[in-house]
């Protein structure tokens, strides 16, 4: 076996796990950061995206309309949310109330989930165009995973863009440092609040939209993937966009090579990887000690 084939081909995974895992971890970041909510429901939304993803894909014949339409359907049913129920709470700057509303929301959606799909998993079928193999260093590599490396480095260069480069994106930033002095300035925070809840279950949504012809839409996907969305958040700095893409690809790199190499302690590995980042930086890599 060509070793640097080897390495270079499972790098190449652990670029697309890591994709998959940024949409999901950005979202819950940036409502960490512009709302200091930690939102419980984010893995039951992923699994939203996955299964109104495959019926759109079913009903359509495109997977492009599903990469659409999941996230705008799931980013709507979260702005909803927000602004009839955790709109709500804001004044009474309970952080354990943020906490049992939106576990309360991921047990409904879950339940929601199984009575309308039932609880058997459902497969998506990887479009036509994204099937087949190409040659990486004398090494097989999914054309769907390089899919998924060049939508995630697209939808990260999009964001650092419209984070740093727009007049939105500063409102957003001023809004996570001092929401009280924007609203003296005239801005409509709640309006701000309402679009970054909105968009941080969009996105969690596309990407379990993009994970479901790889692993399937089953009941019970959010829970695994919310644990891997809060270490990769801890382990970036919460409320950190630059954190939330560094904890993705360390993570998804500790989780393909560590499966390979420690098969048994590869879960370990990668709550080491979190306590050591804590150890030598409690805020997180990027993130700030508050």
């Amino acid at each position: 076996m060509n070793l640097l084939g080897f390495i270079v081909a499972q790098s190449l995974n652990a670029l697309s796990q890591a994709a998959v895992l940024f949409f999901i971890a950005c979202g819950l970041t940036l409502i960490f950061g512009i709302m200091r909510i930690v939102n419980f429901a984010h893995g039951a939304l992923f699994m939203l995206g996955a299964y109104i993803g495959y019926s759109v894909a079913i009903a359509t014949g495109s997977f492009l309309l599903a990469l659409i339409l999941a996230p705008l359907a799931t980013g709507a049913l979260g702005a909803a949310f927000e602004r009839t129920l955790l709109a709500r709470l804001y004044v009474r700057q309970d952080a354990g109330a943020y906490l049992m509303v939106t576990f309360g929301l991921a047990i409904i959606l879950a339940e929601a989930i199984r009575l309308t799909w039932g609880a058997q998993p459902l497969g998506v079928a990887i479009p036509d165009r994204l099937r087949g193999i190409v040659i990486v260093g004398n090494q097989p590599f999914p054309i769907y995973r390089v899919f998924l490396i060049a939508i995630g480095a697209a939808a990260a260069l999009a964001l650092w863009q419209f984070l740093e480069r727009t007049r939105a994106g500063l409102l957003v930033r001023a809004v996570s440092q001092n929401a009280e002095m924007v609203h003296a300035l005239g801005t409509d925070v709640r309006t701000v609040r309402t679009g970054v809840f909105a968009f941080g279950c969009a996105m969690a949504a596309l990407g379990g939209v993009l994970s479901a012809p790889l692993v399937t839409a089953f009941l019970g996907m959010g829970s695994n993937v919310i644990i891997d969305a809060f270490v990769i958040v801890i382990i970036g700095g919460m409320g950190s966009f630059a954190g939330s893409i560094v904890g993705s690809l360390l993570v998804a790199f500790v989780q393909v090579f560590g499966a390979y190499y420690f098969e048994d302690l590869a879960l370990a590995l990668m709550y080491l990887l979190m306590l050591a980042v804590l150890i030598v930086r409690p805020g997180g890599m990027l993130g700030k000690e508050e």
